[in-house]
């Protein structure tokens, strides 16, 4: 049998008031006794004995009135309560009368979503060896560290996700993502992963600077011919351990990218003058005179 503080303080106030009625029947007693005895000393001694256990009584029923009113009160200051499970009521339905339809009603059209999303469940997350060699902190991290899930969304306010959604259409230039955390240890290393379809997209590590405990907040922030459909996986690692993960779907055609072509720079012929030929004088013929 389990006894709580309720029961204690009206145990306590039932033995009080048991007591206070043992010591009105005494006093009266011993009143009543004192008045039948000769000697004066004796009687006044007798009686009173019997007013000091009427007046033992009336402090008893002010004790058993003060525990009533106040001792759970001030019991509860030095024992705090427990938290104890609490019942959820369960639903009785109430037989109702069927009606008989008269009116056939014709079938509407369902929209189905063209395409939904489930969370499937991965194997153990694990740190690559190539990652790990480029780990630069000393500091040994808390393994007590936790993480919330993460929350992925478009915007966000107060470091809380707007919308938060596990299915994004393109195109696509961010994501945006949520988490509470406690535990953590400044200057530990921590890495996050992003995953495409089960291959490593892009990752970072780097040492921990935002204190112990809190809300964080970060994007995902690639070129919008990058966010190929498909499933991404984002993965939290505290030392060489994962702490949170989540994943998100890509979905439609992202757009393609476009090339401008630089124009080159194009030479200007230099106009250089040609050689003109300059013609020689010929020779003429001097007549000899004749004789």
């Amino acid at each position: 049998m389990n006894l709580d503080i309720h029961a204690a303080i009206i145990m306590a106030v039932l033995i009080v008031i048991v007591a206070a009625l043992f010591s009105v029947s005494g006093g009266l007693r011993l009143i009543r006794k004192s008045r039948k005895v000769a000697y004066f000393r004796i009687r006044r001694r007798q009686a009173a004995a019997g007013w000091r256990a009427l007046f033992l009584a009336f402090f008893l029923i002010v004790v058993a009135i003060l525990l009533g009113v106040f001792g759970e009160t001030v019991s509860y200051h030095f024992f705090p309560p427990s938290p104890t499970p609490t019942l959820s009521p369960t639903i009785t339905l109430t037989p109702t009368i069927s009606l008989t339809p008269t009116i056939t009603l014709t079938p509407t059209i369902t929209l189905t979503p063209r395409e939904s999303y489930t969370p499937t469940v991965t194997s153990t997350p694990y740190l690559p060896a190539s990652i790990e060699l480029q780990f630069v902190s000393s500091v040994t991290p808390n393994p007590s560290a936790v993480f919330s899930p993460l929350t992925f969304s478009l915007s966000v306010k107060d470091f809380q996700a707007v919308n938060p959604q596990t299915v994004f259409e393109n195109p696509i230039k961010l994501i945006y993502y949520t988490y509470s955390y406690d535990g953590m240890i400044d200057g530990s290393q921590f890495t996050y992963i992003l995953y495409q379809n089960g291959q490593i997209l892009t990752y970072h590590t780097d040492t921990w600077a935002g204190g112990t405990g809190g809300y964080g907040q970060d994007k995902l922030e690639l070129p919008p011919d990058q966010w190929q459909p498909g499933v991404y996986q984002l993965v939290f690692f505290v030392g060489t351990e994962w702490k949170t993960l989540n994943e998100f779907r890509v979905t439609g055609e992202p757009p393609t990218a476009t090339f401008t072509r630089i124009p080159s720079n194009t030479r200007t012929p230099t106009m250089t003058p040609s050689m003109t030929g300059t013609r020689r004088p010929s020779f003429t013929q001097t007549p000899t005179p004749t004789k």
